[in-house]
């Protein structure tokens, strides 16, 4: 009868895992699909990004009731106890990534989000492409409970702010030499928020798998910030 429980609670964990890693897959295709959708203008891809959001948010709703019970049938301790927190951590944030991919594939849907001098196609997609790879990078981090990769993305968490204060200054020079431009690159500035807040969630998750293989926080005064007035 105890081999049945310990058996019941391993794969409660297991289920739990595999629920994130699916849950991390799917927001990650759904990044990758909105800036490919920005940048070359596809409607239709945009669309299937935001008709998508709603299968995201029930993935984390039955995260949140896995990790639910578990904790309150299995009364976990230590690191099965931290794994289960993390999981309610990391399941949030994958939520608002999705969130955040579908505001970007809006732009996209958006009447006079046209970008008729390819700015979307150079600097945005290089800052999305950024962006996503980081975010794969640290769902790695997770998969394979490597503390080392997840450190790695939390130390270069301040690149895709370099790379987002380069582009706020490129699309205002745009918008500031030519009037036409100015709701386009409008557009263009929300995008590239929103991609500089994913990148933050990833960040996120990163200090959340390291708390959860060591039970401490990430190391350090606080995260690694690009400061542009310094930079100057």
């Amino acid at each position: 009868m105890a081999e049945h429980t310990v058996k019941a609670y391993e794969d409660e964990l297991r289920a739990l895992d595999t629920s994130l890693v699916a849950m991390g897959e799917l927001a990650l295709a759904q990044v990758r699909g909105a800036v490919t959708a920005i940048a070359a203008q596809d409607l239709v891809q945009a669309q299937a990004i935001v008709d998508r959001d709603a299968g995201l948010d029930h993935m984390e709703a039955e995260t949140e009731q896995l990790t639910v019970r578990l904790i309150a049938l299995r009364q976990p301790v230590a690191q099965d106890l931290r794994r289960a927190l993390s999981a309610l951590k990391i399941a949030g944030n994958l939520e608002r990534i999705g969130d955040l991919a579908k505001n970007i594939a809006k732009r996209a849907l958006v009447t006079g989000v046209a970008d008729p001098d390819g700015l979307a196609h150079g600097s945005i997609a290089r800052m999305g492409e950024l962006v996503a790879d980081r975010f794969a990078q640290v769902l790695t981090a997770h998969r394979s409970q490597d503390m080392e990769v997840a450190e790695d993305v939390w130390r270069r968490d301040a690149e895709i702010d370099q790379q987002y204060d380069s582009l706020f200054r490129e699309l205002l020079t745009y918008m500031m030499a030519d009037a036409r431009m100015i709701t386009p690159c409008a557009h263009l500035l929300f995008v590239a928020k929103n991609l500089e807040r994913i990148g933050d969630h990833a960040t996120n998750i990163a200090e959340v798998v390291h708390y959860q293989i060591t039970g401490d926080p990430m190391p350090g005064t606080g995260r690694p910030k690009w400061d542009a007035l310094e930079a100057r």
